[in-house]
């Protein structure tokens, strides 16, 4: 592939950024997700050329976890790559985020919320992607067993060690959330942003008070799976419903046909029917049902950016139009 000189136009092309609480961080209100068709399985030229794409776009935040891929690491490798081929110029254009808190490694310190699984694993994953320090480190998940003040406290020096600009936390009950909030604020390392599943399908942010909670506490939010793992996109709309109370007709070489992340257990007749009508209302609206599912998030108070995942520029500059939605 020749070598990569970003567009000149690249901030001139309708890319829109929100700025992330009350902090000095802006972010594109689209982000490129990681999680997903980054990893050692997938065609390396493929991820090059989405993520240049991206660039060119003003999409400059990229968002990995330890364990993505597959394998684990795997997309982190894959940003290391990009990193040296590409992206190299550009670092401080870049806002870089990652986390750690799924399993990761083998024994008891692969996992959860640890201060030594948390700063073991960023030090492993600056390694893979060939940084000397991530923009965003973020705990992946609430950890019920270990004390709070011991995975904050982590957070805290990670940042005054120089390994991480800031830091934020992902998919914690709301008031664990409170208590990270006050912790990090009493010691001078702001709660930056929180990430958590938000879509037309799962509201539990919203219903839960954490969007209202870090939109009054000037912290940003960032939702991860906007489109429900594609069921918000036009792949299963021509499913059909059986008089058995299922569905059939999963397309093979969606994600639900693999099975890992997305049942065909979890496409009931009811939801098909809701997924249509929600498919209706983008049609009125002149929108297909991605561009719709992405903007009404964009539009929900206290939400800073929505983070797509991506398997091809096409599917990309479809998902960017939502940055520009009419109002709901």
């Amino acid at each position: 592939m020749d070598k990569y000189f970003a567009d000149e136009l690249r901030y001139d092309g309708g890319m829109t950024f929100e700025r992330c609480g009350r902090s000095g961080v802006l972010l594109p209100k689209v982000s490129l997700g990681f999680w997903h068709n980054f990893g050692g399985v997938d065609d390396y030229d493929r991820c090059r050329t989405i993520a240049r794409y991206a660039f060119d776009h003003g999409v400059v935040h990229f968002d990995l976890a330890n364990n993505y891929g597959p394998p684990y690491g795997s997309a982190e490798e894959t940003l290391g790559r990009l990193m040296d081929d590409d992206f190299r110029p550009y670092r401080d254009e870049l806002f870089i985020s990652t986390k750690a808190g799924y399993d990761m490694w083998e024994g008891p310190y692969g996992n959860w919320g640890s201060r030594k699984y948390l700063m073991a694993s960023l030090d492993q994953s600056l390694k893979r992607m060939h940084l000397d320090y991530v923009d965003l480190f973020y705990s992946h998940r609430f950890d019920p067993d270990t004390p709070l003040e011991e995975t904050l406290q982590a957070l805290v020096d990670i940042v005054r060690r120089g390994k991480a600009l800031y830091v934020g936390i992902s998919r914690w009950p709301l008031e664990a959330t409170r208590f990270a909030y006050d912790y990090l604020k009493e010691r001078d390392v702001p709660l930056l942003i929180y990430q958590g599943r938000l879509n037309l399908l799962d509201r539990s942010p919203q219903e839960e008070g954490i969007l209202d909670f870090c939109a009054d506490q000037g912290v940003g939010f960032i939702s991860f799976s906007p489109l429900a793992q594609g069921l918000l996109t036009d792949r299963y709309l021509n499913c059909k419903s059986t008089a058995e109370g299922k569905v059939n007709g999963i397309p093979q070489e969606s994600r639900m046909a693999k099975g890992k992340f997305l049942k065909e257990s979890m496409l009931t007749p009811e939801l098909l029917e809701r997924i249509r009508g929600y498919n209706e209302q983008a049609q009125q609206r002149g929108e297909t049902l991605a561009e719709m599912a992405l903007a009404w998030i964009l539009q929900q108070r206290g939400v800073t950016s929505v983070l797509v995942g991506a398997s091809s520029t096409a599917q990309l500059q479809k998902n960017l139009k939502c940055v520009n939605a009419e109002p709901f």
